[in-house]
């Protein structure tokens, strides 16, 4: 499933042994998520995500087994992403992808600040500048 798996191994010569992957940037808790992940994939394939998107509910999209795994802590969610990315695991990047765009949306731009550790910059005039600039997109969302 991992492209940078495959590409690694497929690189390597048989005659030089085990090849190492080089994984150092995933940690061990989500490598095991990662693995629980693929290896439930080889037995029951994730429904495609379609776009746009019929529902804001994951349970809507895909199936129960796949809802309940990312049903994690935020930061867990968030290293499964920076992982399937690394890893090159579309469909699991694709599922946690979705479950942080279902978990922001909606949500007022401090809570967000607040939820991905972003500084505002902005002074109380400038936001509410961009904030009178941009109303038009906030109606549409809701």
């Amino acid at each position: 499933m991992s492209k940078l798996v495959r590409d690694t191994t497929d690189e390597a010569d048989p005659d030089d042994g085990p090849q190492e992957i080089p994984l150092s940037a995933v940690k061990a808790t989500v490598l095991a998520k990662v693995i629980e992940y693929c290896t439930h994939y080889q037995t029951e394939n994730m429904n495609p995500i379609q776009t746009p998107l019929k529902s804001s509910k994951l349970e809507d999209l895909v199936q129960t087994w796949y809802v309940e795994f990312v049903k994690v802590e935020q930061i867990l969610l968030f290293e499964m992403v920076t992982a399937a990315n690394y890893m090159d695991i579309k469909p699991l990047l694709d599922l946690t992808c979705l479950a942080v765009a279902i978990m922001i949306r909606g949500k007022p731009a401090d809570e967000l600040r607040k939820m991905f550790n972003i500084s505002n910059d902005f002074s109380p005039e400038e936001e509410a500048a961009v904030r009178e600039e941009n109303k038009w997109g906030e109606s549409a969302d809701r």
